[in-house]
This record gives C-alpha cells, structure tokens and sequence, in this order.
C-alpha cells in the first residue's frame, strides 16, 4: 500500500463516521485495505459481501432491475446505512456499496464497468465508470475500482485526501449527487405519515400493512410485550407487529434519535411500524382492518373525553371511525398503578363500545411487568 492510500484510510479512520460496506462483483480489495490500516474498528462497522444473486437479493428484499446498475448501487448503500444506524444508534452512519461486472474466465458481452454509492445522512452520491474492455487484466481491473472505492468514500465523506488513479484515454467516471431521504427524518418532518422497520433493520415502505398490531411506547421493551403479541397472534391466527408513534396524546413527541433508540430494541424479534398517528382513530386509518393490542388500562384511557378536546361526541366520532374501518381491540389484563390486576370485564365500557374490545383471558395471558417499573429499577 503506498502512502497516498494510507494516509487517505487514516483520514477515514479518524473521521467519526461509522460505515457498513456492502460489496458484490468487485471492491473487496478497498475493503481489506481499509482493515489493513490501524484504526478500522472506529469506522467500518461491518463488510457484507452478498457475491451470489440470490444472496443481493435477499440483502436488498426483492430482485433487482439489473445486478449491476447506479440504481443498484444505490439501493445496495441505503441498505447499508439502515443496517449502520441499526448496529450504531445515534452515532454519524453511512453506508457505502459497490457493485461491479469485471472480466472473467470467460467472454463477457457486457461493458466491463462498476458503480459505488455512498449514503450520508445528507446525500447519496453515486460513482460510475465503465472500462475499456480487454485493456487490463481481472486484477488491474479490481485495482482501479479499489482506487476510485477510496476518492469516492474521501469524497463523500469531504476529506481532503485523494489517491491516483490511471484512467485510460476515454475513460471518464460519472458522478451523481442527489439529497438523502432519511425514512426517521422524513417522517419527524410529516413528510411521510408511516414507515416499517424490519426484523433486520430494513426500512420499508412497501409492505402489507399487518392486521395485528401491538402498540406501545416500548421504553423499554420487553418480555412481557413480546409474550403478548405472541399470545395474541395464537389467538387470532395474525402474525404480530409492534408500532411506535413519534407523536403521543399525552407525552412530548420522541425525537429522531431516540425513536432511532427504542426501534433498535427490535433487532430481529419483530417488525416495528413507526408513525405519526397519536390516537387509535389516526391509527385506525393508517391500518385499516387491524385488531390493537393493548392492555386494560390503555382501554380505559381510550374511552377518557379528555383525550377528544373533553367532548364526548368527538369520543362518539373516533369510535365510530375505528367500527367503520372494522378495526378492533384485544385487550389483556394489567396490573394497575395501585397494584391491583385489572381485565376488560374490571372496566365500565359503555355498551355503544363494547362489540370494539375483546378480553384475553388472564388463563391466556398474565404477566405483571411494565416499562415503567423495568425504569424504577
């Protein structure tokens, strides 16, 4: 390694950013050069190398246009940065990819070429070169990628570092800059209403919306909310998600960071959906269908006018709403703030509510814990 890409990894290293490298087709070399310079535990966080199609596929969640494309790369960095911000909460992430179809052991019909991306939180910025073909070897090949990997990362990253790179005449590597769409960000500003965080830290907005939902504000989470929607999804025969508002009827609204915080409890136990919906009527209508899990006394609280500005006919309205996109709620008994155990059948649900709520049975469920007692602690 000669100086210019040592002192430029060691300006990386020192950056303060964390980085997950996703590499298929090409760019191991930039990885294990950027682990050969002391210093790589503060900034790279992982290297995942999904080489096989099937295994990019599943890294990225569906199939691809084309395995080695600018949108792909892309995709391939996003990816990265929410597996970054999953395995560094809070911390400066980005993600950083690369893929590439070089010369082989057999005739390639193709352009040789590669494409990276990285993604900040501000940008993604995107680097493309096609090579001259059967101008340089498979390895010379790899050499410059390893080369443009490094001035694309320093680039993204503004350190004032570069290294040489030996272009050949007509060769010319094509940049994008395009602003970052952070999904956490985006939804704290109400640009998007509602977003699924996967088991593996995925963010998704294009999945079936579930039709058992547990909400809660998960701080902490723990076993008896995960025994509870494992008992609620025995009972209706629906898989179980969790959803986490950002905006709460009667608490301060979560900042990025720690929404970032509470998701990263859910680390491959479940899907979490994140939302902006502060009462069930904003729920009911971001899932329609959906039956709530909820404890006893959240049922009590739903029922409480202060919640609708002290208007009972505002209550009438959101029940009504919630009955008019069938949704409905599975509520399992909970020990109260005087320590006693209360069910649905211990509550004075008006009788014009009643066909909303359905009683786990304490013989199907009972676990005396709460986040806020996992707090006192």
């Amino acid at each position: 390694m000669d100086p210019q890409q040592r002192a430029l990894i060691s300006a990386f290293h020192a950056a303060g950013q964390r980085c997950v490298l996703a590499i298929t087709g090409g760019g191991t070399g930039a990885a294990a050069w950027l682990l050969a310079v002391p210093g790589g535990s503060r900034s790279v966080l992982e290297v995942v190398v999904p080489y096989d199609e099937r295994s990019l596929e599943e890294f990225l969640g569906q199939r691809p246009h084309s395995f080695c494309a600018p949108e792909t790369a892309r995709w391939m960095a996003r990816r990265a940065r929410e597996r970054a911000r999953w395995l560094a909460p809070g911390q400066a992430v980005a993600g950083i990819a690369c893929t590439a179809s070089l010369r082989t052991d057999r005739p390639k019909h193709g352009a040789h070429r590669f494409h990276i991306a990285i993604q900040t939180l501000l940008h993604t910025s995107t680097y493309s070169l096609t090579l001259t073909k059967e101008a340089r070897s498979r390895q010379d090949e790899e050499h410059i990628l390893d080369l443009v990997f490094l001035n694309a990362v320093a680039e993204s990253l503004n350190l004032a570092e570069r290294v040489d790179v030996p272009l050949l005449p007509g060769e010319a590597i094509q940049t994008e800059k395009h602003p970052a769409e952070d999904a956490l960000a985006a939804l704290d500003a109400a640009t998007l209403a509602v977003v699924c965080v996967e088991r593996d830290g995925q963010f998704r907005v294009d999945v079936p919306r579930p039709r058992l939902l547990l909400p809660g504000s998960f701080n902490p989470l723990h076993a008896g909310h995960i025994s509870l929607a494992e008992t609620a999804a025995k009972l209706t025969g629906s898989s179980a998600a969790f959803e986490l508002t950002i905006v709460n009827a009667d608490k301060p609204p979560l900042s990025v960071e720690e929404a970032r915080r509470r998701v990263a409890q859910f680390t491959w136990k479940a899907p979490v959906w994140l939302t902006r919906a502060p009462t069930f009527a904003a729920k009911a209508e971001l899932f329609p269908g959906a039956v709530f899990v909820i404890g006893a006394d959240t049922a009590e609280r739903i029922l409480q006018p202060r919640f609708y500005g002290g208007s009972e006919d505002d209550l009438d309205r959101a029940m009504n709403e919630l009955r008019h996109r069938n949704c409905q709620f599975l509520v399992a008994g909970r020990v109260n703030v005087e320590g006693k155990f209360i069910d649905l059948d211990s509550l004075n649900i008006p009788m014009k509510y009643r066909d909303l709520f359905t009683p786990i049975p304490a013989s199907r469920f009972r676990i005396d814990l709460s986040s806020t007692q996992l707090r006192g602690r």
